[in-house]
């Protein structure tokens, strides 16, 4: 019965250094598309449009309206393809939306959307982005 108590107690003891130690994400080279989507979404996530915008095109705001964008604070994104070409890329990702518990325990909402990407200058930009993760840096204004 000790022995037993002794493996439980182990495999008890594993399994939280293992979930204490994943720690972050790892970083992506800011100089590839995932990167560039990585960055960016994870400022759109913290809040910060002004780190957020330097990863757009300039046309990627042109006649876009101070809109929300949809909620962030229980939003996870995952890489889950790219397609690079010389000068274009798509970044296809799954937001998924995590929910309060309920009776059953939390709930989630998973669906794929895609980060459309160009080459400006040597360096990836993004043209446009999944409305839950899209800014309008500088939006026009209408009366």
């Amino acid at each position: 019965m000790i022995v037993i108590l002794s493996i439980i107690a182990a495999l008890v003891l594993v399994s939280l250094v293992v979930v204490f130690t994943r720690g972050a994400p790892e970083t992506l080279d800011p100089g590839t598309p995932e990167g560039v989507v990585q960055a960016y979404s994870a400022a759109v996530i913290d809040g910060d449009e002004t780190a957020a915008a330097a990863f757009l095109t300039a046309g990627a705001s042109v006649g876009c309206s101070q809109g929300e964008h949809g909620p962030t604070d229980s939003l996870r994104v995952v890489l889950v393809s790219t397609t690079t070409r010389p000068n274009s890329a798509d970044v296809v990702v799954s937001l998924v939306t995590s929910y309060d518990d309920g009776p059953f325990g939390a709930s989630e909402y998973e669906f794929e959307s895609n980060f459309d990407l160009v080459k400006v200058d040597g360096d990836w930009l993004i043209g446009q982005a999944p409305w839950e993760l899209s800014i309008c840096p500088n939006p026009t204004v209408t009366k």
